[in-house]
Formats: C-alpha cells, structure tokens, sequence
C-alpha cells in the first residue's frame, strides 16, 4: 500500500515522508476550513512569500529575515537590496568543506556560544550521535555557554590543550557570557604551556562582527561570517553548525541543509490545506481560541531528540513571546510556554498534570518510524517505545469513566503525531526547518514581529550596575535610579 493510499482521511498529511497527524485536535472539517480561511484573510500566503523574497519582514530592525539562505544548497539567486547573498554563503560553505579536509590530530573542539550560538548545533551534535553507524572523525566536541564556572572547568579537565580548537560563536561578539568564557579558555592554553602562535593557531571565530574578533585576536583566515540578516535562533544552518561539520562531515552537514531545504520548498509552494507548518500553526491557534491554552509540550519519543525541546522553547518563546503586535497594539495571543523532554522518560515525570490536571496543554508527539540503535534487542524496544507513544495520546484524547473520582481522565486533551521515517541528518534538518517556518506562521497570524527579541536586553542593561556594586564589595548599597530597594538589599546581602 503506498503512502497516500495510507493518508485517506483529512486529518493525515504528509511531505517529505514525514506523516502529520492532527486527528486528537478534535477539529471537524468546517473547523478546518474556518482556520484555513483565517489564515488567507490574515495574508499568509503573501508573507510567506515576502520571508522567501527578502522582503524587510522583521519590521522593528529593517532587516529581511532569510535563513532560508543558508541551506539554498540550489544556489538559485537571493536578493537582498538588489544584491545575490548566495555567492557569499557558497563561499562560506567551501571554507567550511575546508576546514574539515585539514584538521588532523585534534582530539578537542570547545565551541563557546550562547542561546542561538549554542542550541542548535549542541542539538544537532547529540542528536546524530544517535545515528547508528553514522561516521565520525572522532573529536570531543565540549559546548561551553554558562558563565558559571562549573561548565568551564568540567570541559577544560577533559581537553587536551596543545590539541584543541576553539570556536568563539557570536553574531555581535559582544556577548559577555561568550567573551568572558573564551577570555578564560584562552588563559587555560597559555597556562598549559601554548605559544602565543599555537594559540592564535586554535582559535577561530563565527560572527557578524569581523573587526571584533580581528581585536580579540582571531585571524582573518579563522573567521567565518554570518550576517544581519540571520537572527541568532535560526542560525544553526550557517558556519554557527560547524561542529556539525567538523564531527560528522561535510557531506553529513548538507545533507542536514537538505532536509531543512527540502522543508523550506514545501512551506513555500505547498497549498495552506496541505502545508505541515500551516497545519500545526493553525491546530494551536485553534486550541488558543477554544481553550485559552498557555502552555504546550513537545515529546519526541526519541532519546536522541531529548535537546529537542530545549531548542524549541528558545525558537517558539524568543521569537512569539510578546505582548503587543507588529502595530504597537495588545496581543490576544503570543507563545504559549513550551516544554517537554523524551519519551517514554516525561511519561513518569508530568504526564500526571497533562492527563488530569486542571488545564488542557496541548501535545506535539514525535516518533520514529525506525529504531536508533542496531542492537539486537532495539526492534523489540522500539515496538514498546511506539506503542507508549500511541497509548498516551490515546487516553489524552479520549478520557476514561470510574466511579471513583481519583480515576476519571477527563479526555480532550489535543495532539499532533509527528512522525518521521527515520532519523538522520536529513529529517533532523526537516524537523527543525518545519518548526522554524511554523514559529514564523504563528507570528504573521497573531501579526508579531517573530525575527527582534527586545526583550532579552533590559536584564542586560541592568546587569552591570548591579556587577559593579557586587564587585564593590560592600554592603551598605543604597536603592538608586538602577537598583530598587529589595536588589540593594540582596547585593548587601551577597557583599555580606
């Protein structure tokens, strides 16, 4: 029976041969069509053409939004201002290609990032180690992004100084966790007994910024650009994944810009009723407007993918998490909170509050037509991680009856099932690429600006005044202009 002989009722979609299920959203078709029509009336189809056509979408910075760009392994011509971006992204994937031709001998990449810097391709990184009998050229790739220090001196116990590479990861280089954290790594190799050109030698950069990392030392050669147009969330697609690159290959590396491409083409070309992004945006929002919903969660019943959520909620809460619109007016809906980790695992940690809890919280199941793992026993072990998968979603959906009220599941829980034929780096690429372009959905229909974050640098600002009174030492700080009067007494407090 072939695939779309299988997909027979509305509620099954599929691309790429990743099969989208929204039967337990508890949508009929009218319901369908009304969200459908919503979406034509929000203009949806323009924007979606507008993101892919360079056009200024993120409104607040002037600035288009194309990390489409980054995986057009097509080559087929970008414009931004008139001018074809692609000749510059082939380039960078050529060094990229490189760069993985010449490392010999290094046991040990540290890649220092933060938030978009870091997510994605720790994700990618843990995610393919899953791969079974994928290659691998055997290095230790350590991702250091806390400013604790507890991450830093794990990572530098491990590495072998005169054989590491380091990779300093950010779009403005500017970053104080990033900066402060490669500051010390570059004190640990000197104080290993590393040259000064043995150092220079170990260090290259990814960013927006290149006169900065010329003045923190990089040389030229070592940089590798990415640009304004790339928000750092959905960096992971520019040379931010090199260590994707670097562990498993290049050619490992376009085939996940190949999925996430083969995702965008989809997006693009494919009508709203039958376009997997569209279709999951739409599910939520319905939820939204029925239920008044503040949260969802993810649960990819697959170890590999247990970062998965972790990578979401900065995409979906860091893009969607506001409160007034692309006008300056109130929202009635933003991002719900999102969370989750792998299944089964989540099964015995919160499903209690999703089955019986006072709130309905959406589901995004995740599973994997295939096993990850070429063990013996893994076809017996997936059959029961699946049929977990299934159950769950199951008695969310459809409740349970008993006389004692302790027993009663409520039912009309909603959930998608998201299922993937396999995972490799080509559907790890899709998977994020459909979430991606589902965050963007989300933004035109609520009419938010997905591509700023203005509210990640007010903590920032006020961080410094309150550092230097902590570096002050005493405790006597008096309520100003910059710290109210409970900070003052909490610095007192530490200065104690």
């Amino acid at each position: 029976m072939s695939l779309q002989s299988q997909l027979a009722n509305q509620n099954t979609h599929s691309a790429l041969d990743i099969v989208l299920d929204t039967a337990y959203q508890g949508i009929d078709g009218a319901g369908w069509k009304k969200l459908f029509t919503s979406a034509r009336q929000s203009h949806l189809e323009q924007f979606i053409a507008d993101m892919f056509a360079g056009k200024h979408i993120n409104h607040s910075e002037d600035r288009p939004a194309l990390h489409s760009a980054l995986r057009n392994l097509s080559k087929t011509p970008v414009f931004i201002n008139g001018a074809d971006v692609m000749p510059a992204v082939a380039e960078v994937w050529r060094r990229i290609e490189a760069l993985c031709n010449k490392w010999t001998g290094v046991t040990d990449v540290i890649h220092i990032g933060i938030g978009g810097s870091d997510f994605g391709p720790r994700l990618a990184i843990e995610a393919l180690a899953h791969v079974p009998s994928i290659e691998s050229r055997g290095m230790r790739i350590h991702f250091l992004a806390n400013i604790d220090t507890a991450e830093l001196a794990r990572i530098l116990a491990r590495a072998h100084p005169h054989s590491t590479r380091v990779i300093v990861v950010s779009k403005s280089f500017t970053t104080l966790e990033t900066s402060m954290n490669a500051k010390a790594v570059m004190a640990w190799l000197k104080s290993s007994g590393c040259s000064k050109s043995q150092v220079a030698h170990s260090l290259y950069a990814v960013t927006a910024n290149i006169p900065a990392a010329k003045e923190f030392g990089v040389e030229e050669d070592h940089i590798y650009p990415f640009w304004e147009w790339v928000g750092g969330r959905y960096s992971v697609w520019s040379a931010v994944g090199l260590p994707i690159a670097l562990q498993y290959g290049f050619e490992t590396f376009k085939e996940f810009l190949a999925g996430a491409e083969a995702m965008d083409l989809h997006f693009k070309n494919a009508p709203l009723e039958e376009n997997l992004p569209v279709i999951m945006a739409l599910a939520l929002l319905h939820q939204q407007e029925q239920h008044d919903i503040k949260a969802y969660a993810t649960i990819p019943y697959a170890d590999a993918l247990d970062w998965f959520p972790k990578w979401l909620q900065q995409l979906d809460m860091e893009s969607n998490g506001k409160s007034v619109d692309r006008d300056g007016k109130p929202v009635k809906h933003s991002s719900p909170v999102v969370f989750g980790s792998a299944g089964s695992n989540a099964q015995h940690s919160y499903f209690q509050l999703l089955h019986q809890g006072t709130e309905i919280i959406p589901i995004d199941f995740i599973a994997v037509r295939e096993p990850m793992s070429d063990r013996p026993e893994a076809e017996a072990h997936h059959r029961i991680l699946l049929s977990n998968c299934l159950a769950q979603a199951q008695a969310l959906a459809n409740g349970k009856d008993a006389s004692n009220p302790n027993d009663v599941y409520p039912g009309k829980r909603p959930s998608n099932l998201l299922l993937l034929p396999k995972l490799n780096a080509f559907y790890l690429g899709a998977l994020l690429s459909l979430y991606e372009n589902r965050a963007a959905t989300l933004g035109a229909l609520w009419n938010i600006n997905s591509f700023d974050q203005p509210g990640v640098e007010y903590g920032k600002v006020l961080a410094k005044p309150i550092e230097k009174a902590l570096a002050s030492h005493q405790s006597n700080i008096q309520a100003s202009a910059d710290i109210d009067a409970v900070t003052a007494g909490r610095i007192n407090l530490l200065n104690s």
